[in-house]
Formats: C-alpha cells, sequence, structure tokens
C-alpha cells in the first residue's frame, strides 16, 4: 500500500548538519592536517550550508604529545585563532565545534571562556561508566558560555539499565542535544528505532534535541543516519567522503542529497572531494573493508582490524577471521 504521504520531498529546518571532517577523519591521521586542508573544510561547509564544522578534539598534550600528534588534537587557543581569524558565526551561518573527551582532556584549563574562543560549541565525549565526569564537563562548559552536546559512545557495547541511567543524568544537564553514538558501527535500523525512542522518551520537556553519529562498518552509516532523521532527530553527523576512522562515516555528499532544504548545497562538496579527499586515499585507507564489516558485526571496537589492515599479512582475510571469531 502506497503511504498517504510523501515527507521525503519536503525538509525540517529545524535539522542541523554536522560536519566532522576534521575531528573524525584525523582519526587516521594523528590529526596531523595542514591548516589549508582544515581552512578549506571550513569554506567549503560554509559554501554548502553547513550549519556546524567540528575542528578537532580538546584533548591533553600530557596524554597525546604534540610532538606526536597534529593541532586538531588538541584544538589550543593560538591554532584556532590563526586558522579561524575572523570568524564569525551570525555573518558565516556556520558554528564551530570541538569535542572533548572525558578522562583524556584537560578540560578545565582547555576550555577557556567563550568570548576567549572562536569556539560556539563543545561536545562531550564520554563512555557509561565516565558519566559524572561529563556532567562536569557539559556544565563547565556551559557555565563559560558554549552550546554543549553530550556524546555517549559505545552505546551497543552497554546494558539497557546503564543507557537509562546515563540518560537520566543527562536529562538534568544543559546539554542541548543528546547524540546517539554507534561507535562500532554495530547498530542496524531497528536498534536505531529503539535507542531514539528511549533517548527522546528521556529527554522529553527538556528542549534537548537528539543527534546521530553513525560509523559505517556494515554499510549502514547512511542508512541509519537517515533513519534517525525520519524519526524526528534533528542533529545528523557526517564526514566529507565518509573520512573517518576505520570504516568511516556518514557520508556528507550523501546526507545532504537526502536532506531537501534548499539552503544546502551539494556541489562545493564534490569540489573538495575533488581536490582534497581523493588525493588523500593514496595515502590513507578507510571505509567498509571486510576487517571492519566484522568486527561491526561482532560488536567490536575497529582497532584490531586497524592493526590487521596496517600489518605484513593485510590481505589474508581468513585468518583475521578466524583471529576474532570464535564460533563459525
Amino acid at each position: 500500500m502506497a503511504p498517504d504521504k510523501a515527507p521525503w520531498i519536503t525538509y525540517r529546518p529545524e535539522l542541523k548538519v554536522l560536519d566532522c571532517t576534521v575531528r573524525d577523519g584525523g582519526l587516521i591521521n594523528a590529526h596531523q592536517f595542514s591548516d589549508e586542508f582544515v581552512r578549506a573544510v571550513y569554506e567549503t561547509c560554509i559554501a554548502a550550508g553547513v550549519d556546524y564544522m567540528e575542528v578537532g578534539y580538546k584533548d591533553s598534550p600530557r596524554l597525546f604529545p604534540k610532538g606526536q600528534f597534529g593541532a586538531w588534537k588538541h584544538c589550543d587557543e593560538d591554532d584556532l585563532a590563526r586558522v579561524f581569524q575572523g570568524h564569525d558565526a551570525e555573518q558565516t551561518g556556520l558554528k564551530l565545534a570541538a569535542m572533548a573527551d572525558a578522562a583524556k582532556s584537560d578540560w578545565q584549563t582547555q576550555i577557556v571562556p567563550r568570548d576567549q574562543s572562536p569556539l560556539d560549541m563543545i561536545r562531550v565525549a564520554f563512555y557509561a561508566h565516565q558519566v559524572s565526569e561529563a556532567v562536569e564537563m557539559i556544565q563547565c562548559a556551559h557555565e563559560r558560555g558554549y552550546e554543549t552536546s553530550a556524546n555517549l559512545m559505545a552505546v551497543s557495547a552497554i546494558s539497557e539499565k546503564e543507557v537509562d541511567t546515563v540518560l537520566e543524568a543527562i536529562a538534568e544537564t544543559p546539554a542541548g542535544t543528546m547524540v546517539i553514538v554507534d561507535s562500532f558501527g554495530h547498530l542496524y535500523r531497528e536498534q536505531i528505532d529503539l535507542l531514539y525512542n528511549k533517548y527522546a522518551a528521556a529527554m522529553e520537556g527538556r528542549g534537548k534535541d537528539i543527534g546521530i553519529h553513525a560509523h559505517n562498518n556494515q554499510q549502514l552509516g547512511f542508512a541509519n543516519t537517515i533513519e534517525a532523521i525520519i524519526l524526528g532527530a534533528n542533529r545528523a553527523d557526517a564526514t566529507m567522503g565518509g573520512l573517518g576512522r576505520g570504516a568511516g562515516n556518514c557520508p556528507m555528499e550523501l546526507l545532504l542529497g537526502f536532506l531537501r532544504n534548499p539552503k544546502f548545497r551539494l556541489r562545493p562538496v564534490v569540489e573538495f572531494l575533488q581536490e582534497h579527499i581523493e588525493p588523500l586515499r593514496n595515502r590513507f585507507s578507510w571505509g567498509a573493508l571486510l576487517p571492519y564489516n566484522l568486527t561491526g558485526q561482532l560488536n567490536q571496537h575497529p582497532q584490531a582490524a586497524i592493526k590487521f589492515l596496517d600489518g605484513e599479512e593485510n590481505q589474508n582475510y581468513i585468518k583475521f577471521f578466524d583471529e576474532i571469531v570464535t564460533e563459525v
């Protein structure tokens, strides 16, 4: 039976898109992107009508030494000022964000008052057992003038009671968005449905949006993103060319092609892919390769697949299968 409406030809003006090409994509090269690359992402986001650009992490130089990691692992204010000099969100329509990891960020000192930074949003990433620190981080960033987001990682690997406990804690915070994060690329559409309904019910009446951050291990990053949007998620993450750790993320070019809001423009993204993403494929590998398919199916972190693909026997798929699959 045909549906009595065709919502896919209209759009929700309140739906916002966040680009995390530099932040998530930086996990393939220790965030050693050039200023020119980061600036190109910025200019592409503006031209394409993207709402937020996540420029990197606010992670600790103590834990991630500057000699081993690039500027976008730490997002020091000097680096932000140099690359985003003159940034004005009201003028460009693009807001800047950075992610602070629980237990990995010196957030008390790294997050400066909002009027001293070009950043507009702090996204707090945490595992379930770190929720108490995450609550403190969200409160700190809010008091210093930022929009805030709560990103519960690896939701596919924790119990329903743990999810409920986290949601109960975050509901009391000033976080503007609660994000469904499929860190392992394990979730199917039905699980996205269950999680969206759970998140939405927990945040009802709190003035918070639900977001989606999907990984592509089982080639479902885009499908799960649009499923969450159809259900009502008003925040969606994507990267140019799906660039990201391991299997990568929902591709920006697919997401903008799906959305019908005329403010989004696809041509600048295609141009960026041609000029900046395709050349990276000669240096780095990402995407839904077989080892990532397997870790996604098994609900495992992709680190084993990353290590395998970096090794000398990276074509010996059956060896990798036998190492990680205990039941055939």
